[in-house]
């Protein structure tokens, strides 16, 4: 059945997954809450992730760093001077219509407006003959807001500072140290799972536009002399990727490809190697339907002016669209290179074997966590007519129970005294629950909206054979498990 966002907003909020922050105050637009299973499914999918990505190669490591930065870090990055979103705004003194103008220009028109700037928005409006939907008056020249929050720091506010509007900077300033302490080994991984805060425009009244968000990105610095090389690639050439190139965009249908194919096609080695991790992440880890999956190729006018090479991630959602969850950016040596340049500190790597000087290019695995997690639900949800409640399918190892206990009665207490035995025995499998309150139905109904793959039910015939019915969310077939065999079961089940 068809789910609105509406639906799956009201869901989320009602089950203590996502809702609007400080509520009480009438929410801000934007800010989002997790409650305690939102919270559960996001540091899963966080731990994932990093497991997987951490994975990769054996110099791949991950930092915390702060969410503030200093003034100079954004001045070498560019964001001062570029990090900003075309506005429009009403004409008319009273309506205070505004939305971020290449938003409003696709919405209105369902042409795709990524890279435009105010000028070709400004023509479209007039092309198209665009006004103010709210008072349907004449619409003002289009402008950019740069989009960071600035924060005066120290006494009488006198230290310039920037909430860090991605968290990619972190890793690139902390590039000359950790190569040090790390041995100087090539390629570097840097990863980093963290806040990051942009003033958005028009953010909606739901997910997944957010002011304040988490990013999982891996930066991996390399020699860019190899970036045509992959001493793996042999394992992944003829790995299968749902792509839409630039010379696909016409009909808009993903075209398979594989990876030697798309290395043909003039993409090197080292990045279609990683495009091919990312994408065995997603349909191997986290089990996205492929179809509801593909890598656009963004072309010269969309992609930020330093990045060679750069795909979105994209998953359909069932009333956004297609929507962008990650990316993979060859950003070249732009950072570090602004970063040398602004602090007068060399960037410079020497590579002993080849007697050669360099300053490492970028590869950059991103992903926002906020939208990976709502894509999650999203595609998750059924209203499922026959069970007369929503069945939210999360794969068991990123749900935020793996089960739950469930005594038959809850006034017999040898049936309860088992059943909490049974529970203490299955957490060594992940988070578990007991719940005791209405009828088995009802309990199971509850485990379903939670997204609980499995419930285990202790009843009369666990205190004689020593076993106990384990239900499947998904199919609702009931196995009889022995208890001493449970834990394994569930383990086995998990992954």
């Amino acid at each position: 059945m068809v789910h609105t966002a509406k639906d799956l907003a009201v869901f989320l909020k009602k089950k203590g997954f996502i809702y609007p922050s400080c509520e009480i105050y009438g929410g801000v637009a934007g800010l989002y809450d997790y409650g305690h299973l939102g919270t559960l499914l996001k540091k899963n999918w966080e731990n994932v992730w990093r497991e997987y990505f951490l994975g990769l190669n054996d110099n791949f490591f991950e930092i915390e760093t702060a969410n503030i930065a200093h003034e100079n870090v954004f001045r070498a990055s560019g964001h001062l001077e570029n990090f900003s979103d075309p506005i429009v705004k009403c004409s008319k003194v009273g309506c205070d219509f505004s939305e971020r103008a290449d938003h409003f220009v696709t919405k209105a028109t369902g042409k795709r407006t990524e890279g435009w700037s105010p000028e070709d928005l400004n023509l479209a409006i007039k092309a198209d003959g665009l006004i103010c939907p709210t008072c349907k008056s004449v619409l003002a020249p289009c402008e950019a807001m740069n989009m960071m929050f600035p924060l005066n720091m120290g006494v009488g506010g006198r230290n310039r500072a920037y909430l860090r509007p991605e968290t990619a900077q972190s890793p690139y300033v902390n590039f000359k140290i950790q190569h040090e302490i790390l041995r100087k080994k090539m390629p570097m991984g840097l990863a980093l799972i963290g806040r990051a805060y942009r003033n958005e425009i028009s953010p909606k009244s739901s997910p997944p536009r957010y002011r304040e968000f988490t990013q999982a990105e891996l930066q991996i610095f390399f020699n860019p002399s190899t970036v045509n090389v992959h001493p793996d690639f042999a394992l992944v050439a003829d790995y299968q990727l749902n792509v839409l190139l630039e010379a696909d965009r016409a009909g808009e249908t993903v075209v398979v490809r594989t990876a030697a194919a798309l290395v043909a096609l003039g993409l090197p080695q080292f990045y279609v190697y990683h495009l091919c991790k990312i994408q065995q992440f997603y349909f191997d880890v986290l089990r996205i339907n492929p179809i509801k999956f593909r890598l656009y190729q963004l072309d010269d006018s969309e992609k930020a002016f330093y990045n060679k090479y750069h795909f979105d991630l994209e998953i359909e959602m069932e009333e956004h669209g297609w929507v962008e969850v990650g990316g993979l950016h060859y950003r070249t040596d732009h950072d570090l290179g602004g970063h040398e340049r602004v602090s007068k500190v060399s960037m410079d790597v020497f590579d002993e074997v080849s007697q050669e000087k360099y300053i490492p290019h970028i590869l950059e695995c991103s992903f926002g966590v906020d939208r990976n997690v709502y894509a999650l639900l999203d595609s998750g949800y059924v209203d499922d007519t026959t069970r007369g409640n929503v069945v939210l399918g999360l794969r068991p190892l990123i749900a935020p129970f793996v089960c739950a206990v469930l005594p038959l009665v809850k006034n017999k207490e040898e049936i309860t005294t088992l059943a909490r035995s049974v529970l203490g025995a299955v957490k060594s499998v992940g988070k578990v629950y007991y719940d005791e309150t209405g009828t088995v139905g009802k309990r199971y109904a509850r485990a379903d909206e939670q997204g609980v793959p499995y419930c285990v039910t202790v009843d009369f015939e666990s205190l004689v054979d020593g076993c106990v019915t384990v239900r499947n969310r998904d199919t609702t077939v009931q196995d009889r498990v022995k208890i001493a065999e449970l834990g394994s079961y569930l383990n086995a089940k998990k992954n």
